[in-house]
């Protein structure tokens, strides 16, 4: 399944060389959707409220364990459909601001990295 190309930095579109919008490869877009998928704040998503992590309610003005939030950005990697297996790794929590990166795996065993 394609998915337009983010950049990492900002998050924000790309464009490719024609000028057109960028398309991300099959192997990217499901380690970038993931990304995305962790990105989400629980009741963000206006047609599944249900979706999405708990951050409000669980981890921002909170210090949740490390191995909670985790849990949290696995189980959101993988409800994107094609990703079978799932590692986040986080790099910098400092203030308000999780970065890091999460690995997700395909049913044919290839394996994909994006940062969040």
């Amino acid at each position: 399944m394609k998915t337009l190309l983010l950049t990492t930095d900002t998050w924000d579109l790309v464009a490719d060389t024609s000028g057109n919008i960028a398309v991300a490869d099959d192997a990217y877009s499901l380690a970038q959707d993931a990304a995305s998928a962790i990105r989400l704040f629980q009741g963000e998503l206006y047609y599944d409220t249900t979706q999405g992590i708990p951050y409000f309610e669980q981890i921002l003005g909170r210090a949740p364990p490390i191995s909670l939030m985790k849990a949290y950005f696995n189980r959101a990697a993988l409800t994107v459909p094609g990703v079978v297996k799932a590692q986040t790794f986080i790099q910098s929590w400092t203030d308000r601001a999780i970065t890091g990166q999460v690995q997700v795996t395909d049913a044919d065993g290839n394996t994909t990295a994006a940062g969040f």
